[in-house]
């Protein structure tokens, strides 16, 4: 694990694709495809560590209101490309404790229902389609010699979405790619703990701090609450990766032909 967790200082859970077996007994490629949060704070040194991996693509896929408040610090060596999946940050992922819904402080596990409904959404969304869609032809145009990284503000839901999508199409089981998804909780557990503990500091009943733990990680019920619409919709996420995203079979051949070694 210490090799996919990247050594960025000035920036949260970024992670490094590499290395997953697919199902055929490839390989993804070390260095290729990287996942993270929010680059809008990288200092110089993070971003020089960046570029030194020859980032060709920093794909933002947050809502215009957090890219405005957040600028994405981008490495010398990429270009930016915004694809917000939603018109506005339905995640809350980059909303103060003042901005959350009434219902986190009154309703058990309204963060966690709140979350399922908005992993629903990105599997039919038009703005999410569209989103998912362009990341796949970035994905496409990426060279050889280059990586691409995909973020949103935490790094765990639009990107977790990203790399479920990702990995599926690349031939990774589905219980490699949950755990790759969970990781997350393990990333920021210390930033969510801190933040716990303000918050009951700060006098917040438990509800709220059960609520607002629940929109913090990540939950194996959030992306099986995708899993389970794209399913219902389309039969497999193969059949709404061609059928919604729009990728032919050329393209997924493609794609594994640039992110996958035998080795």
């Amino acid at each position: 694990m210490t090799q996919r967790i990247l050594s960025i200082t000035s920036g949260e859970n970024f992670r490094d694709l590499g290395g997953y077996q697919t199902t055929d007994g490839r390989h993804l490629k070390w260095r290729k495809l990287i996942r993270s949060g929010a680059l809008g704070k990288l200092d110089d040194h993070d971003q020089a560590k960046l570029a030194a991996l020859n980032v060709k693509y920093d794909i933002d896929f947050r809502s215009p209101a957090e890219v405005k408040q957040l600028p994405d610090h981008v490495p010398s060596t990429a270009q930016f490309h915004h694809e917000p999946v939603f018109g506005t940050d339905l995640t809350e992922a980059s909303k103060t404790t003042a901005d959350l819904d009434q219902e986190l402080m009154t309703i058990p596990n309204r963060g966690a229902s709140h979350m399922q409904e908005v992993y629903r959404q990105m599997t039919h969304l038009d703005s999410s389609l569209v989103a998912y869609r362009n990341f796949f032809n970035y994905l496409l145009s990426t060279p050889d010699d280059g990586a691409l990284l995909f973020h949103c503000q935490a790094g765990k839901d639009r990107t977790g979405f990203g790399a479920y999508l990702v990995l599926s199409a690349l031939g990774v089981d589905f219980e490699t790619i949950q755990q790759d998804y969970l990781l997350t909780n393990t990333t920021t557990s210390d930033w969510v703990t801190n933040k716990l503990a303000e918050l009951r500091a700060a006098g917040h009943s438990e509800t709220f701090v059960n609520n607002y733990a629940q929109l913090a990680g990540v939950d194996e019920s959030y992306l099986h609450a995708a899993t389970s619409a794209i399913q219902a919709q389309y039969g497999s996420v193969n059949q709404f990766l061609t059928d919604a995203l729009q990728l032919s079979n050329h393209d997924l051949r493609d794609l594994q032909s640039l992110y996958l070694t035998d080795n």
